[in-house]
């Protein structure tokens, strides 16, 4: 009998050991941490043995390693399952708890962008007015009239009938104008200790839609080299020169902002007459878009181009009334930012 014992002992230290280095030598050991708790697990039978664990494994009619076998088919299954799952939903775990909430569209489907969200979009107000113009009166509004007027004529002759590489361009600098106004007038409040009345929001409100305009219009016109550099070159140009002029007259500063889109809306203008003729192929609009602008599934481009120009004559209202209240000596504060006019 002693010497039974002795011998199934014997049998359930190798038994033991083989396993634990079968399983080493089969790779299932994945990192260190899985690593060191397999170890664990090989050293924890081997220590149960002299307790009788192995004494009662051995009594059943099963091997070990069929008893070990589903256990572990069960847990890579369930590793597979959660990573497959991971990588499909490409969810960030932070240090931080910061982790994205699951946004929905109205029909229940996923929201797509992290660029805006569902409650940042609208729908444009076509019924604007696109033929507002603010008649030059004084030096001021002449000296911003035609310094407008003669900047168009070189992207005129550069562009010519390329639409959309024109409104690419185009998008690149209107969207300069309310983010140095909006940082500018940040800086101003946090100096003085005064309230925006609401502008810096509006302002920065402008340039995020103009933001926009331009990741719409680059899903439809991909740039060329040449074409990315001239960006580099009249952004860096035009960011810097605004900042001088609107540190030194912003009504001034408002007031060419303001005939800038009324030479927006022109080119969009043509732009639709070159889709209606025939020039321009209307296709599809991009899925960014249709989200944006709420516009419908079977949207185009044309529908994208109306829209924008809405936009863009919204703006043209809004800077014109920021100079008008500098004009009468009145600083943006005393009167209601237009928030959430476009």
């Amino acid at each position: 009998m002693n010497r039974f014992v002795v011998r199934s002992v014997m049998q359930g230290l190798i038994n033991g050991r083989s396993y634990c280095r079968s399983s080493i030598s089969n790779g299932q050991v994945y990192g260190a941490a899985i690593a060191g708790r397999s170890m664990q697990i090989c050293c924890q039978q081997n220590g149960v043995i002299f307790s009788g664990f192995e004494w009662r494994r051995m009594m059943s009619s099963a091997p070990p390693s069929m008893e070990k076998a589903p256990s572990e088919k069960e847990e890579k299954k369930n590793n597979s399952a959660t990573e497959e799952k991971k990588g499909k939903e490409l969810s960030l775990s932070s240090y931080w708890g910061i982790s994205r909430p699951k946004i929905t569209r109205e029909d229940g489907t996923d929201w797509p962008w992290n660029c805006f969200m569902p409650w940042e979009t609208y729908r444009a107000d076509l019924s604007i007015d696109l033929k507002k113009h603010h008649v030059p009166k004084n030096f001021v509004d002449k000296f911003a009239y035609r310094t407008v007027k003669l900047l168009r004529i070189p992207v005129d002759l550069f562009f010519q009938k390329r639409y959309g590489c024109h409104a690419m361009m185009l998008e690149t600098v209107a969207a300069v104008p309310g983010m140095v106004a909006g940082m500018l007038l940040h800086l101003r409040s946090l100096r003085k200790f005064q309230q925006s009345g609401g502008w810096i929001k509006a302002l920065l409100e402008e340039a995020e839609n103009e933001r926009m305009h331009l990741m719409t219009m680059v899903e439809l016109v991909k740039p060329k080299w040449y074409e990315r550099l001239l960006v580099l070159a009249v952004q860096g140009v035009y960011f810097n020169a605004f900042f001088v002029l609107y540190v030194l007259s912003p009504k001034l500063a408002h007031r060419f902002v303001g005939y800038l889109e009324e030479e927006a809306i022109h080119s969009y203008t043509e732009y639709l007459k070159g889709i209606e003729r025939g020039g321009v192929e209307n296709v599809p609009a991009p899925a960014i878009a249709i989200d944006y602008w709420r516009l419908p599934k079977d949207a185009t481009l044309k529908d994208v181009i109306t829209v924008i120009r809405a936009d863009e004559a919204h703006h043209r209202d809004v800077n014109h009334f920021a100079s008008d209240i500098q004009f009468q000596g009145k600083e943006l504060r005393d009167a209601p930012a237009p928030l959430g006019y476009r």
